[in-house]
């Protein structure tokens, strides 16, 4: 049979159609990539910030927001430090997904800067061979050089001042430079910023208009003590005039040469300290607003995963401490707040994760294979709902004065701290119920009630003791712990 001009076309039409149609069927949707911002604070106890403190005093609209449209971590931890910079060991646990005793030399040794195999395993270089482009901007000091220089931009400097050029606004103008010139050349890879801070660790010399606002003044004055103020925040419920005995670090910098404590713990010393610290925390959240409504100009706020933490808590008058090196709560915890895409909003979640869970759980959110040498577990399920918590039981460390040095143990509600240290002249044993004694008072606190102290010479709870004594020790030698406390039998004594 013969076809006319007409019906030629027509099935030629529809052989086209057919045929594009099929065409566009072989074609998935590609699903853009997500970015990341992990924002790290330097120095920041949880209970700072309303999120974890709703009597805090501590505006930080921002961080807050972040909080009401992502999830909180209730319980996250540092697992330790082998020295007295707390944040070196810190960041190499951060970096490179490990525990305390397994990490490059430069975390124990800050010197020892010698190129290390897991070096190339770190976040910026896992990140870089998955196709992201990578950016960082911290303090410089303090960290894990290895894992720093494989970012791809690098802006570091230690910015502790109260102007924009030496404070934290630094740190926010590298990231919004660096998203500018993404834009200018329309980059369409994803991103990768290590958002880092210098504050609010010490020196706290805040803008003078938060330093203000908070009634602090950048004293600098040995023999005289800062005004009081109404403005500054109030003391902490569980702030000590005096730790009852010594946490074992001869002049230990923290406790004793921090610019405007020194060894003061008087309250208008600590009140003052506070007030700055809370105007150099309040920046950072200025700062992050900055960054954050530039993503959003760009459109990539929904596809980015923000993180939000610090390398460790920190004291400030809590237990009459000021600095770091200790194993309560308030140093011991840091703030872990997480918004992204595939999220939800407005939840708590207890977690259970420690700092070195960071780097399995950015590879599992981006799709990334998580590098056989971390030790870290993913916390998305805990993220996405799926578990409560990541493990039952937390294990933490200070090692940096005298060895042993503390060692403190954490399941459900109940927690131990032990100290032995100065040559066994100092040895003493804490057990808290955190449900019932969150704040981890001590008899110096003199509150009433069973409950409110420190229950380890309590005939009650002896059993209590036992069993958290045998898993502090059991976690000690899995973790590879080398010391050994003076109550503690074991074959692996150092």
């Amino acid at each position: 049979m013969k076809m006319n001009n007409r019906s030629f076309l027509w099935v030629f039409s529809v052989m086209i159609i057919l045929s594009s149609c099929k065409s566009e069927e072989k074609k998935p949707e590609t699903k853009k990539r997500p970015n990341f911002l992990f924002v790290l604070v330097d120095d920041q106890s949880p209970f700072d910030l309303q999120v974890y403190d709703p009597k805090s005093i501590l505006e930080t609209p921002v961080i807050s927001k972040l909080a009401s449209e992502g999830t909180v971590i209730e319980t996250a931890h540092h697992m330790g430090s082998m020295n007295g910079a707390v944040c070196t060991p810190s960041r190499h646990m951060i970096m490179t997904g490990r525990t305390l005793w397994h990490l490059p030399p430069s975390a124990e040794f800050q010197k020892n800067t010698a190129p290390h195999e897991l070096d190339k395993q770190t976040i910026g270089a896992v990140f870089n061979r998955a196709g992201y482009n990578t950016m960082r901007t911290c303090k410089k000091g303090n960290s894990y050089p290895g894992a720093n220089e494989q970012f791809t931009v690098v802006h570091d400097a230690t910015k502790r001042g109260g102007t924009e050029e030496t404070g934290s606004a630094w740190h926010s103008k590298q990231v919004l430079e660096y998203l500018g010139d993404r834009e200018k050349v329309k980059e369409e890879n994803p991103f990768f910023i290590y958002f880092g801070f210098s504050h609010p660790h010490d020196t706290r010399d805040g803008t003078p208009e938060l330093l203000e606002k908070y009634g602090a003044v950048n004293h600098t004055d040995k023999n005289s003590l800062p005004p009081a103020s109404d403005k500054q925040p109030p003391l902490q419920d569980n702030y000590l005039e005096a730790h009852p005995f010594f946490h074992g670090h001869p002049e230990l910098r923290d406790e004793e040469r921090v610019s405007g404590v020194w060894k003061n713990r008087d309250e208008q010393t600590v009140r003052n300290e506070l007030g700055r610290e809370y105007a150099c925390s309040e920046n950072i959240d200025i700062q992050l607003g900055k960054v954050l409504k530039k993503l959003e100009a760009m459109g990539e706020l929904d596809n980015t995963y923000i993180v939000y933490t610090s390398d460790h808590g920190m004291s400030i008058g809590r237990h009459g401490l000021m600095g770091k090196q200790n194993l309560y709560e308030h140093t011991w915890r840091v703030p872990m707040i997480i918004k992204g895409p595939g999220l939800p909003s407005g939840k708590r979640t207890k977690g259970n994760v420690y700092l070195l869970d960071v780097l399995p759980t950015l590879c599992d959110l981006a799709g990334i294979e998580i590098p056989e040498t971390v030790e870290g577990t993913s916390f998305k399920p805990v993220l996405e709902g799926e578990k409560e918590i990541v493990r039952d039981v937390l294990y933490g460390v200070y090692c940096g004065g005298t060895k042993p040095g503390m060692r403190t143990v954490k399941k459900d509600d109940w927690k131990l701290i032990k100290y032995d240290v100065m040559e066994g002249a100092v040895r003493e044993t804490q057990l808290f119920n955190l449900a019932e004694n969150p704040n981890e008072y001590i008899k110096e606190h003199n509150k009433e009630g069973e409950m409110l102290t420190n229950l380890a010479d309590n005939p009650k709870y002896v059993d209590k003791l036992a069993e958290m004594e045998a898993l502090l020790l059991a976690e000690m030698e899995a973790h590879d712990d080398p010391y050994r406390l003076w109550d503690q039998q074991s074959s692996k004594t150092k």
